[in-house]
C-alpha cells in the first residue's frame, strides 16, 4: 500500500521596492526529514558558538548580519568584521546545501512599479510560487504545507492558498505564519532568499555575494535555477 508524500516548505522573502525585485525563496524537505534537517542546523549554531561566539538563540537575519548590523557575537570586536560575518554567511549557507535531506526552491520578478503597487506585485509572485509548488505536488500525488515568515496580518498570503481548486489541490490548509526570531527553519529560508537575490540584483556593493547561490545553493535547488514569474506561470532563468 503506497503512502502519500508530505513536504513542509519554509518561505521567506527578499527584495526591495527601490530596486524592483521581489524574490521569495523557500526550504523544503520531507517530513520524514525534519528531524535530520533540523539537526544539521543545530549542529551549525553550536559550531558558531564555539568559534564565534554566536549564541544559538541569536536571530540570524540575512541583511542585518551581512550588512553588519547588530552584535550576533558575544566577541565585540568580531562584530565589527564584515569578512567573519561574511564567512558565517557562507558557512550557513554551505550547511543548507549540503544536507541532503534539504532541497531550496525561488520564484522572482523584477518590476518598475513602486509603493502599493509593488506590494501587489509581491503578492502576485506569493501566489505564482503557491501555484508552482501545488503544481509540482500534483505531479506526484503529494501533499504540502507552507510555513511562512511574518504575522499572518496581509490577507493575500491567505487567499493565494483559499483559490486553489479544493478537489484538485495539494497545498493544503493556509499558510502557517512563524516569526524569524523563533523559528530555525525561517532563519534558514531567509538565507537562501537572500541569496538568490544578491544572485539577481548583482551590485558592485555586494560583489562578494554574487557567487553565493550558484557555489552553495544551485546543487539543491528543486528547479535547478530561479523561477521567474511572468504571465503563464514560473519560467526557469
Amino acid at each position: 500500500m503506497s503512502t502519500t508524500e508530505v513536504r513542509l516548505f519554509y518561505v521567506d522573502d527578499s527584495g526591495a521596492a527601490a530596486t524592483g525585485w521581489v524574490v521569495y525563496s523557500w526550504i523544503e524537505c520531507r517530513v520524514d526529514d525534519w528531524r535530520a534537517g533540523l539537526r544539521k542546523w543545530l549542529d551549525l549554531r553550536k559550531q558558531l558558538y564555539a568559534e564565534h561566539h554566536i549564541p544559538p538563540a541569536y536571530e540570524l537575519h540575512a541583511t542585518k548580519f551581512v550588512n553588519g548590523r547588530g552584535n550576533p557575537s558575544t566577541n565585540t570586536a568580531w562584530n565589527r568584521s564584515k569578512h567573519l560575518r561574511g564567512e558565517v554567511a557562507e558557512l550557513a549557507l554551505s550547511t543548507i546545501g549540503e544536507c541532503g535531506e534539504l532541497q531550496v526552491g525561488t520564484v522572482y520578478r523584477h518590476t518598475e512599479t513602486r509603493g502599493t503597487a509593488y506590494a501587489r506585485q509581491q503578492a502576485e509572485v506569493y501566489r505564482a510560487m503557491v501555484d508552482h509548488l501545488d503544481r509540482r505536488l500534483a505531479a506526484t500525488n503529494g501533499l504540502g504545507l507552507l510555513l511562512v515568515d511574518g504575522d499572518g496580518t496581509d490577507p493575500a498570503y491567505q487567499a493565494a492558498h483559499r483559490d486553489l481548486k479544493l478537489a484538485t489541490r495539494h497545498v493544503i490548509e493556509d499558510p502557517l505564519f512563524q516569526p524569524a526570531h523563533r523559528s530555525q527553519w525561517i532563519q534558514m529560508a531567509d538565507f537562501a532568499a537572500y541569496c538568490a537575490y544578491q544572485s539577481l540584483l548583482r551590485i558592485p556593493a555586494k560583489n562578494f555575494s554574487w557567487d553565493w547561490y550558484e557555489a552553495h545553493l544551485r546543487p539543491c535547488d528543486v528547479n535547478g535555477a530561479h523561477c521567474k514569474s511572468e504571465t503563464g506561470g514560473p519560467k526557469r532563468s
